[in-house]
Formats: C-alpha cells, structure tokens, sequence
C-alpha cells in the first residue's frame, strides 16, 4: 500500500479521536486519561511486534524518548484544552502545527521557507483569531485555547521529530517506546498539575483501549510512512484532519458560528500553501 494512502487514513482516525477523547474527559481527567491511553497502546503494539523488541537499539530509545516527550506534551496540552472547546474548534486550532512545521525547521535546522510558507503561515494565523474571536473577542484567548495553541508547538516538533529519525529506526519498535514514554511522561505530569486518579468506571477504560488502538495504528503508521514521505509533504496530507473532526462534530450537534467556519478555510488554506512548494520538488525525501 502507498504510504500516502496510509497517511490519508490516519487523518480519519486522527480527526474521529477528537469528539471521542472529549466525551472521554466525562468521567476521567484529561491527563490520567491520556497516560492510560498510550500505556494500553504500548502494551497493544509491543505485543503484536513480539521477539521484534529483543533487537531493541539505542538510536530507537534515544528516538522514542524524544518523540515521547512531545507526544505527551502534544496530547496532554490538547486534551486539557478540550475539556472547555468544542471538538471541531481544538481540531482547526491543532491544525496549525502545520504550517508551523516549515518555519520550525527554518528556526531548528536553518532551512528558510518560501514566500508561500510564510503566506500560508499568515492565512493561518488570521484564521486563528477568527476562530477564537466568539468568544476571546478576537485578540485575547480562553484557557482552553491557549493550551491547544501551546500543544501545536509540541506536535509539530513530533513530526520533525519523526522525519529525523524516520530512516535510523524500526517503525514498531520505536513507536513501542514513544507510547510508553508519552504515557509515563502523562502520568508523571498529574503530580504536578495536582489531578487525581479517577475512582473506577469501564466507560473510562473502554474508551482509553478503543484509542490506544487508534494511538498505535496512527503512530506506527507516521513511523512507517514518513520513512519514505517527507515531512512537509505528510503534513499537506494531513490538512484532512481537522476537515474529519469537523464533520463529525457537526453530526454529533456541535454548532460554530459563521467566523469560526472562515477562520478554519484560512487556516486550511493556509496549511496548503504552507506545503505547497513541496509538490514540486524531486525526491521522496525532498524537504
């Protein structure tokens, strides 16, 4: 199968998890949850790659230490923000981390982005506001959206991340130790922000297993096929996200006034023309 394929249904996965993790935060809070759901997901993957993890390497530990942490981060800092926002506004917000990938790698890696990056990046912010605007009155952000903007930084690291490592590691090994990095970093983290253990509920832990699930096939799949697909160019596949979780929000009864509908088409725009250069340019790996 075409990794690309492979990307493009992730983004469905990706954008159905949304409403799921925030009918989740009901009953559980949000970092214990996100803890739990990752821990489940290493179990899950690192039995199904079995004797593969005796051949565990150091680049993979090294690899999954870093892009566990940031997952965590991600993740915590979005699943905190959905427990105040709307599923389809995190999704658009979360979205910018696309974009932001490019200018990251200019900052980090010293690789300048093109005059469309930066329009895209424009279009993106613009839309942000809009989208905030109901209710920060457009220039100031609720509580909730200042943490799923905070968790933009740390998934789109993860993707640069990813990309680095992508050709040094086994995809299922690596991931293995991203997801139990991610849910030891969860749970560590509920000491300090002072959450405690929700008492018992099987609605808890039906839905941490169905999206342990989702977490290992989306992080073994961004593994595997960002080995031949570049970063920028996964992220313009990924611009179906947050298209998904709107969708679903809608059907599930969401409603987000006109502007927020505006500011999530400037920040899809703005998303393909960040990565629009990256259509043209030769190479599998092309950057």
């Amino acid at each position: 199968m075409r990794p690309e394929l492979v990307l493009a249904g992730v983004t469905f996965i990706w954008g159905a998890t949304f409403l799921a993790v925030q009918t989740a935060l009901t009953w559980s809070g949000p970092l214990f949850f996100v803890g739990l759901r990752f821990a489940l997901a290493a179990v899950i993957l690192g039995l199904l790659a079995g004797k593969r993890m005796r051949r565990l390497k150091r680049v993979e530990l090294e690899a999954g230490l870093w892009i566990g942490l940031a997952i965590a981060a991600g993740y915590g800092l979005q699943t905190i923000g959905l427990q105040s926002i709307p599923s389809s506004k995190s999704a658009f917000i979360t979205a910018l981390y696309v974009p932001l990938v490019p200018v990251l790698q200019w900052l980090v890696l010293g690789r300048p982005p093109g005059r469309l990056t930066l329009v895209g990046v424009g279009c993106a912010t613009l839309g942000l506001f809009l989208i905030a605007g109901p209710e920060g009155g457009g220039v100031a952000f609720s509580e909730g959206e200042m943490a799923t903007i905070l968790s933009v930084f740390a998934i789109a690291g993860e993707v640069i991340l990813i990309s680095r490592f992508a050709n040094r590691v086994d995809a299922a090994r690596v991931t293995v130790v991203q997801l139990a990095v991610a849910s030891i970093a969860s749970f560590a983290c509920m000491g300090i922000t002072g959450e405690s253990v929700p008492g018992w509920d099987w609605r808890i832990l039906g839905f941490a297993l169905a999206l342990g699930m989702a977490s290992a096939v989306i992080q073994w799949a961004m593994n595997w096929a960002q080995r031949s697909v570049s970063a920028t160019r996964s992220t313009l596949i990924y611009t179906g996200e947050p298209v998904w979780a709107a969708l679903i929000g809608r059907i599930a009864g969401e409603r987000l006034p006109v502007s927020a509908f505006i500011g999530g088409a400037l920040i899809l725009l703005g998303m393909i023309l960040g990565e629009w250069p990256a259509r043209r340019r030769p190479g599998p790996m092309a950057e």
